[in-house]
């Protein structure tokens, strides 16, 4: 998700039960970066990502 929207998957994971449950976060906005950009976000929130899998 992008980081304008974390206060609201805060809320539903605290309203979930799941207070710690973890997710990657990218820049927002999306509808607007380059290609390039897009590219950049997409392989650090991927890294994030794993991390949090290989974690769990």
């Amino acid at each position: 998700m992008t980081d304008r929207f974390v206060s609201a998957a805060d809320e539903m994971r605290r309203v979930l039960g799941m207070p710690d449950y973890p997710f990657a976060v990218m820049d927002h906005p999306i509808s607007s970066a380059s290609t390039v950009a897009l590219e950049r976000q997409a392989e650090a929130v991927l890294e994030r990502s794993l991390g949090l899998i290989l974690r769990a």
